[in-house]
């Protein structure tokens, strides 16, 4: 290169045009989340968003913010990159429901090495599907291009999601009393934690391959491990409408041990019985290949219950009713009880 020669941001790997490219085609899949609240259209400098505070004395905002972790490469090694936007909405808004409130607009953030707008645009249609499944709308967002910043292909990306609750509805688990039953509804299989070490089991232990069909899933290890995280907005905001929901638990990271306690008052633990629903297919799975203690198992998954709700005994089997009617295929899964600490009973009476 002589020291004449003009450089162009493109020559140092970042393609505007492409951006603007991506933009184009994500605009529809954008739309299609927008409400009479949204006040601006995509691409403006910041998102206005009308509140609508009819039946609300007392306003209070809740946000949650998160990403997907090392389940992007899964979606890479598949080249499949459509689902993953809604593993964002959902870590987002699943968590702002606990604390009793509705979603109302999300934004996203995504960066990647090199703009490639349809693989941009399947991002941001797996982050719409998720704003629409979660009667929110996605307001804005930003695709960062930095060259040599990502390997070839690879991408990240996190969320921010805002909701709204009447401040005497919040729920914070300070109402949780000992004899509260546990209801757990169900998971679509590991959400979007504990990623590494499964990727640990199956690609460097057992040397598998996403293509590999397992007959125990009836399905390739990589749809399985792809499956979206569910999001639980409608459901809980149908039990919310009904009826005091004392304490609720978005299952992430850190299993049964670390996130049940985060809604107990001190002096109280939980019981929680093995048997009371259905463990999925793929942590059987996880544990035949690798060994896995079953205690190591709940500290770091799931286990197929992806949100808890606590409620006062006299209530349960209505919760039950109505997420029943919302198509939720819930179990009481346990009791809150005196003395600090999560057990989980195994159906022999021992306690992991």
């Amino acid at each position: 290169m002589n020291d004449n020669e003009k450089l162009t941001y493109k020559d140092a790997g970042v393609d505007t045009k492409e951006g603007a490219r991506a933009v184009g085609l994500m605009k529809d899949h954008v739309k299609k989340t927008f409400t009479e609240n949204v006040l601006t259209g995509l691409g403006s400098f910041g998102s206005l968003y009308k509140l609508d505070l009819e039946g609300i004395e007392e306003p209070v905002l809740v946000s949650g913010t998160d990403g997907v972790g090392t389940k992007l490469k899964i979606a890479f090694l598949m080249d499949k990159h459509d689902t993953v936007g809604q593993d964002c909405v959902a870590m987002c808004v699943n968590d702002i429901v606990c604390q009793g409130a509705a979603p109302l607009f999300f934004l996203d953030y995504i960066a990647t090495g090199k703009v490639k707008a349809e693989k941009i645009e399947d991002i941001v249609k797996g982050i719409a599907d998720g704003c629409v499944i979660s009667d929110c709308s996605l307001v804005g967002g930003e695709t960062a291009e930095m060259p040599s910043f990502y390997a070839e292909g690879e991408y990240d990306m996190a969320g921010f999601a805002v909701g709204i609750v009447d401040r005497k509805k919040i729920i914070d688990g300070s109402k949780v009393r000992e004899g509260n039953v546990v209801i757990g509804i169900p998971s679509s299989g590991i959400h979007s934690n504990g990623y590494s070490l499964v990727r640990k089991i199956f690609f460097e232990k057992m040397n598998m391959d996403v293509e590999d069909y397992v007959d125990e899933l009836d399905m390739t290890l990589g749809e399985a491990l792809l499956k979206p995280t569910r999001i639980y907005v409608r459901p809980a905001k149908a039990v919310f409408k009904k009826y005091d929901v004392n304490g609720v638990v978005h299952m992430t990271g850190g299993g049964f041990y670390e996130n049940i306690p985060r809604i107990i008052p001190e002096g109280l633990g939980v019981d929680i019985e093995l048997g009371s629903w259905d463990i999925l297919p793929i942590f059987k799975y996880i544990q035949k290949c690798a060994n896995v203690d079953l205690k190591e198992m709940f500290s770091t998954f799931n286990m197929g219950l992806g949100m808890l709700f606590v409620v006062d005994e006299s209530i349960a089997s209505g919760v039950m009713s109505v997420l029943i009617a919302n198509g939720e295929n819930p179990s009481i899964v346990g009791k809150i009880t005196k003395g600090e600490g999560i057990r989980i009973r195994q159906q022999d009476g021992t306690v992991l």
